[in-house]
């Protein structure tokens, strides 16, 4: 049975993870993660192990994706045990370009916390985007 308690407290934390991220403060996006984190990322990579990787990767994708970005959550679902929770999400992602055009779509958002010394950590992340199997194409243009 889900504990509303600590659903709240991981709410909190996506809610402070993703201000992180808009604000495009490195040091405040990989406080929320364990030093063992396993990702699964859309971009760049089949998985990234620990922090220093995932670090190395966020900081790579801040330079991709430079001036005000668009990082809007949606769908938010939260179950939360004493030591463990799973949150998903459906997240809208882009920007604007030098041109001023701005570009997003959406993905798929998996994450596991652990409750670890008192505090809630992510251990696993998973970003993805459905795709087409006959083009091999990713199907960014989906609407939730």
């Amino acid at each position: 049975m889900s504990n509303p308690l600590h659903e709240a407290q991981i709410r909190s934390l996506i809610e402070h993870w993703q201000q992180a991220v808009i604000a495009r403060d490195i040091e405040r996006i990989v406080s929320f993660y364990a030093d063992d984190i396993r990702s699964f990322d859309a971009v760049g990579a089949l998985q990234f192990c620990g922090k220093a990787a995932y670090r190395a990767h966020w900081e790579a994708c801040m330079q991709v994706c430079p001036g005000g970005g668009i990082f809007e959550f949606h769908q938010l679902q939260v179950l939360a045990a004493e030591e463990l929770a799973l949150a998903h999400w459906l997240a809208r992602c882009g920007g604007t370009d030098a041109e001023g055009v701005t570009k997003a779509c959406w993905m798929r958002v998996s994450v596991g916390y652990q409750r670890r010394e008192g505090q809630w950590q992510v251990v696993h992340e998973h970003w993805s985007a459905p795709f087409d199997m006959l083009t091999g194409t990713a199907l960014f243009d989906l609407q939730p």
